[in-house]
């Protein structure tokens, strides 16, 4: 059955207002049900976690069931779901968590395709024990990740592999498995960010081989938090630095404060969007999460088949990197325009694209382009359409004639 995107497009609510979004990978547009959820849950009367009455047993509720919904998400267990503010802080967690075992001549492995935020916490904690970083590196031309590199990288002094499961900047899905496989081979632990992954497909923990993942929610149209999965005895093992008082149970212990009760109801309800996006999907939510994710990258694979072909097709663009297996997502520069100059003009005209590095820092200063202004990104969502492809590439054609006119 062919994508209904026409039933998918009226579950945003903000599409209405009119504006073509290619920046899901900066966050996508939040769906109906979720915005409902979150009023509801603020209309509601909730208190601070508590058994002994009724709106604190609410927040309870509204905890276990946000972890649930990730677990289903994620296949992972919902013991094992830690929620927190970002993907960002919750990295950070595990960082100085796993890094206060680490001594001089332990190895950490990361990659120069990452986001900084699986990279720069990894650097940190490794610096403060005194511990070496190794670095994988992408090829420049491709943007592809060789999963080869690791075993020249990885060795029985490697604590930790932090690998990306999908670039935020040029989409390359990296062989995450056998990465995985390397490092477990050496005893090593493998972190994954699954940030810009998630989104666009079906995803199993398990069979990626991460032992820790971390995803957030804003990015699959929820709010903004996020949560990071293990087994859950691998999170028994592992003592973070907390407040005293605080629960010393799984996960709890390595979540920091009172939580935004309604902001975990409408991660519960993102997920249980998702899993509406195949209508015909049946069995348990897992299952309808899965179908759901492979209808939507399906039709998400069509709509940037024609974007990446258009800009290809373009004298004036330059596209970088051409990996085998990607995330709907392409960085580009317009020939004479600064990147910034490229998404303002585009903003003008109702477009939404990310200018600059993204936080892909390795990336852009690798390629040496970070003091030019980094680049244009464009990225596909599941209410994206061929009509918005079209009539973007029809706007950047207008903005090349513009500045050749000026350069005349």
């Amino acid at each position: 059955m062919p994508f209904d995107i026409a039933r998918t497009r009226a579950a945003y609510p903000a599409l209405a207002e009119g504006f073509a979004h290619f920046d899901g990978a900066g966050g996508t547009q939040t769906a109906r049900p979720v915005i409902e959820a979150v009023t509801a849950a603020m209309r509601a009367a909730i208190g601070n976690r508590s058994s002994a009455f009724v709106p604190g047993r609410r927040s309870l509720d509204l905890v276990a069931a946000a972890r649930s919904a990730v677990a289903d998400l994620l296949g992972a267990r919902a013991e094992g779901v830690v929620l927190g503010p970002s993907a960002t802080a919750l990295t950070y967690t595990l960082a100085r968590t796993l890094g206060a075992a680490w001594r001089p001549g332990d190895e950490v492995v990361v990659s120069r395709l990452d986001h900084d935020a699986n990279v720069r916490p990894w650097v940190q904690a490794a610096e403060a024990a005194g511990a070496t970083v190794r670095w994988a590196e992408f090829d420049p031309a491709t943007g592809e990740l060789p999963a080869g590199q690791y075993a020249d990288l990885v060795g029985e002094r490697t604590r930790l592999v932090a690998v990306t499961a999908g670039s935020n900047a040029i989409g390359t899905a990296p062989d995450v498995a056998a990465i995985a496989k390397t490092a477990h081979a050496a005893g090593a632990l493998v972190c994954v960010d699954g940030v810009h992954a998630v989104p666009h497909g079906p995803t199993d923990v398990a069979s990626l081989g991460a032992d820790f993942l971390v995803t957030s929610a804003y990015k699959w149209s929820g709010p903004h938090l996020a949560a990071m999965v293990a087994d859950p005895a691998r999170w028994e093992r592992l003592r973070p630095a907390k407040l005293l008082p605080s629960s010393d149970a799984v996960p709890d212990r390595f979540e920091y404060g009172t939580p935004s009760f309604p902001l975990l109801a409408g991660v519960a309800a993102a997920v249980d969007h998702l899993a509406t996006l195949d209508p015909d999907a049946t069995g348990s939510r897992r299952e309808r999460v899965r179908a759901g994710l492979a209808a939507a990258q399906a039709h998400e694979e069509a709509v940037f088949d024609r974007l990446l072909a258009g800009l290809a097709a373009r004298p004036a663009v330059t596209v970088y990197g051409s990996p085998a297996r990607r995330c709907p997502t392409v960085s580009f520069r317009v020939a004479g325009l600064a990147p910034a100059d490229t998404a303002a003009a585009l903003g003008a005209a109702g477009f939404c694209l990310s200018a600059g590095d993204y936080y892909a820092y390795e990336y852009f200063r690798t390629m040496g382009l970070r003091d030019g202004g980094g680049a244009v990104r464009a990225s596909v969502y599941h209410y994206n359409t061929v009509d918005e492809v079209d009539r973007l590439l029809a706007e950047l054609d207008r903005i090349v004639a513009g500045g050749e006119r000026m350069a005349r």
